[in-house]
């Protein structure tokens, strides 16, 4: 599967909020991005469940899921306490310019009886590259609400693609939930990466640089 997006040029404010961590005062490329949806793999995302958007002034990507989620207990299949997926970017940036994540933003509803736990884990790196990025948040029953997580990079720690070279860039996220000291027997804990309308926004914002 290949799809492709483009950003659109001109719009100075952007449509998933102010960038983080001084993202704001790094350059942003005047031209349009172009990311290529390579491959979206996953027991998360099955095929045509997943989609992404880039925002007008190139500064975030946006990944809406509608069939992400883990669970445990009655009516569960022993697989579907880990969901997982993989997104395989291609990002073509401006002449002169590379970027790297700066931060993202994860949301979704979760139902955890008393004594479970649910966790949601990403990992970000870019193609024939050793550095890896890794995030987890946890959360512990009872829970019945919605669930947010962020994943932030210090300007000074950011990961950027090299200059000149196009690589692809990698993100795994993954959905996990376990019974703990729950009664599995009687009782269905869950965490989903959408909402009621059957999607939710992950929001990933760009930090932008100039290349020598």
């Amino acid at each position: 599967m290949l799809l492709r997006v483009l950003a659109a040029t001109g719009v100075a404010a952007s449509l998933f909020g102010s960038p983080a961590f001084g993202v704001d005062s790094l350059p942003t490329p005047p031209d349009r991005i172009v990311i290529d949806v390579a491959t979206v793999n996953g027991s998360g995302c099955p095929a045509g469940t997943a989609a992404v958007a880039v925002s007008p002034d190139n500064t975030a990507f946006t990944v809406t899921y509608s069939s992400y989620l883990a669970q445990v207990g009655v009516g569960s299949k022993p697989t579907d306490f880990r969901k997982n997926c993989q997104l395989d970017l291609r990002v073509h940036v401006p002449q002169g310019f590379t970027y790297a994540i700066a931060s993202a933003d994860y949301r979704g509803f979760a139902h955890l009886e008393n004594g479970a736990t649910g966790t949601q884990r990403a990992s970000y790196y870019f193609q024939g590259e050793p550095d890896t990025r890794y995030a987890t948040h946890r959360f512990n029953g009872p829970k019945d609400d919605n669930w947010q997580a962020t994943d932030t990079v210090d300007v000074a720690a950011l990961v950027f693609a090299p200059c000149g070279e196009e690589r692809n860039f990698n993100i795994n996220t993954e959905l996990r939930v376990g019974a703990g000291s729950s009664d599995p027997t009687s009782t269905t804990s869950f965490m989903t990466m959408d909402s009621t309308d059957g999607s939710i926004n992950t929001v990933y914002r760009l930090a932008w640089k100039q290349c020598p």
